[in-house]
């Protein structure tokens, strides 16, 4: 049976998704069979797998650090966030559910035996699983019934370490208070702690070191530093924009309410030549290119993006020889009208989208998961892509006769605009792709550098594993030798 250690935070974002993503790496290199799980996540950024699921981008993200596919095992239960009380319930990468927080509540028991059915698989299979918890096991008021954090822990009787964010400020306070919300069987499978985010003199935080020490009886397997465009994707928040001094394309992407599989826009995000705006409402930065990315509520985010003024928004951006792009959800925004009749998304009925391009687009209960290879359409330089596609519903009309990418199957997607300043796909990763990333930046204005993202990910991973190995030690924290 594999060996096992839960990688818990102190609070959301504190550093767990990297955590174990180093890990990954560290013991796949050493040439053991290591596997990433995470019970629960609650995220709208998913991944479609080798075996045809959904799972949260962090488990793909650690599948690809152990050199593994991403597989619907690693990640048993996935929320997808629909409003501020409910979400879309996927189990085993199956969409099976949308439940407001508290019928979900009630039922993390069936959730709790899929979770153990991919923990007992992995068990057969893998020498080491790395686990990550999801926000804060002091939410005491999430303990009933808890599968993410301690619950799962003492449920199959694995240790745990914990890491804390020293760049928000109080990190003594975060893991002291954390270990006084556990019960004692929960303090006592707490291994110890890794700090994570440090800036400056290293002997100026010793003291603390030692007082924590003391004052928990548990070690400080380390401090992290702070590792400034760490280009890895994120799990569920908007990624940091760090500005450059020498862009040649402005690009705005909109931050729907509901935004998902944002990490489409890192090619743009990390740039060096990009000036890259998230536009949460407000004043308008200006763009070359507007991006519309995926939404998990796509009726409700377009009413959101009405009343903040964005529809005249973009239609001076196009009157100035601006450029569209949508994606997904983005893209059925695009078309004349949006129907949601079982009420998949929010309440049932229709509404007019955008009226940018000639389509209409029908929500159904069959979700589309697929992985997708093929060209841009020759119009726009017929390089070769690959992405996926994670979506509900059908578009239909007269634009789809000019698609934007032509699958290896000979089935085309999308729809570009007859004035060539709008496109629209299904297909998420379009960008990652180095020839597609450039032919559409040429498209959208500009001759820019381009990297390939498997190879940005694997450089950002190996950076990750050598930052751990040089200031944690991760071998005391696994209990090996």
């Amino acid at each position: 049976m594999a060996r096992a250690l839960m990688i818990q935070g102190t609070t959301s974002d504190a550093g767990k998704s990297t955590l174990v993503a180093g890990l990954c790496r560290l013991l796949a290199r050493a040439g053991v069979r290591v596997a990433p799980f995470k019970p629960q996540n609650m995220a709208n950024n998913a991944a479609v797998t080798a075996d045809g699921g959904e799972i949260g981008r962090a488990q793909a993200l650690q599948a690809f650090a152990a050199g593994l596919e991403p597989r619907v095992d690693f990640n048993p239960v996935l929320l997808k966030p629909t409003t501020d009380i409910g979400a879309q319930v996927v189990i085993h990468g199956r969409a099976v559910h949308t439940l407001s927080a508290r019928d979900y509540h009630a039922y993390k028991p069936v959730a709790l035996r899929a979770v153990l059915e991919s923990w007992a698989r992995l068990q057969e299979e893998f020498e080491w699983i790395l686990v990550e918890g999801a926000g804060s096991p002091a939410e005491v008021n999430l303990r009933a019934r808890d599968i993410a954090n301690m619950g799962f822990a003492e449920a199959v009787d694995i240790p745990v370490a914990l890491v804390a964010d020293i760049d928000r400020g109080g990190v003594f306070a975060q893991i002291v208070g954390t270990l006084e919300c556990l019960s004692p069987s929960e303090r006592a499978r707490m291994r110890g702690f890794v700090i994570n985010r440090f800036r400056g003199d290293l002997s100026l935080l010793a003291p603390g070191l030692q007082w924590l020490e003391e004052r928990t009886g548990k070690p400080v397997f380390g401090v992290l530093p702070h590792l400034g465009k760490l280009a890895l994707e994120a799990e569920d928040g908007l990624a940091p924009v760090e500005r450059t001094a020498r862009a040649r394309l402005r690009v705005v992407a909109i931050a729907w309410p509901r935004v998902s599989n944002h990490t489409d826009l890192d090619a743009w995000r990390l740039h060096p030549e990009v000036d890259f705006h998230w536009w949460h409402g407000g004043p308008w930065p200006g763009a070359d290119l507007v991006v519309l990315p995926g939404s998990k509520a796509v009726q409700a985010d377009l009413a959101w993006f009405e009343s903040h003024g964005g529809p005249a928004l973009l239609r001076r951006h196009l009157r100035y020889g601006g450029k569209i792009i949508g994606l997904c959800g983005g893209f059925q925004m695009l078309g004349e009208w949006l129907d949601d009749p079982l009420g998949l998304e929010g309440a049932p009925g229709g509404r007019p989208g955008l009226g940018l391009l000639s389509l209409r687009t029908r929500l159904d209960s069959r979700k589309v998961l697929r992985r997708c290879r093929g060209r841009l359409a020759a119009t726009l330089g017929g390089a070769e892509v690959e992405g996926y596609e994670i979506h509900l519903g059908v578009s239909e009309g007269p634009a789809l006769a000019h698609p934007v990418v032509i699958g290896e199957d000979g089935v085309p997607d999308g729809a570009l605009a007859e004035d060539g300043q709008i496109l629209g796909t299904y297909w998420h990763g379009l960008f990652d792709s180095a020839p597609a990333f450039a032919a559409l930046a040429h498209w959208a204005g500009a001759a820019l550098s381009t990297e390939d993202a498997v190879q940005r990910r694997e450089a950002a991973i190996e950076r990750l594993a050598a930052a751990i190995e040089a200031h944690c030690d991760w071998r005391r924290m696994l209990g090996v030798s």
